[in-house]
């Protein structure tokens, strides 16, 4: 049996993006993957998972409507998860207004 703690993560930095009409939630995936992500759809669906178990999302996404125009990308910090959706550290926070 595989201890958890020793099971190969990735640390992905979150974002959301604000358009004239709409928020996009982002994932910035780093170049070089540790752990073995065989679906892309599947990994940005855990991340995003993961940080609305941690921010409150209708709150997130009104400071973000406060603090950002159209064109800007507003940072909420990172993740680090395993392929299982294990969620081993994060730095997320919601925008300061």
């Amino acid at each position: 049996m595989t201890d958890d703690s020793e099971a190969p993560a990735d640390t992905f930095g979150v974002s959301i993006g604000v358009d004239d009409d709409a928020l996009r939630f982002l994932v910035h995936v780093p170049s070089n993957l540790t752990a073995p992500w065989d679906d892309r759809d599947a990994f940005q669906r855990l991340v995003e998972e993961a940080v609305w178990e941690r921010l409150d999302r209708e709150r997130t996404l009104g400071a973000v409507g406060r603090v950002a125009d159209a064109g800007e990308r507003v940072e909420l910090g990172t993740v680090t998860l395993t392929p299982d959706g294990t969620v081993v550290d994060h730095d997320l926070s919601l925008p300061e207004t």
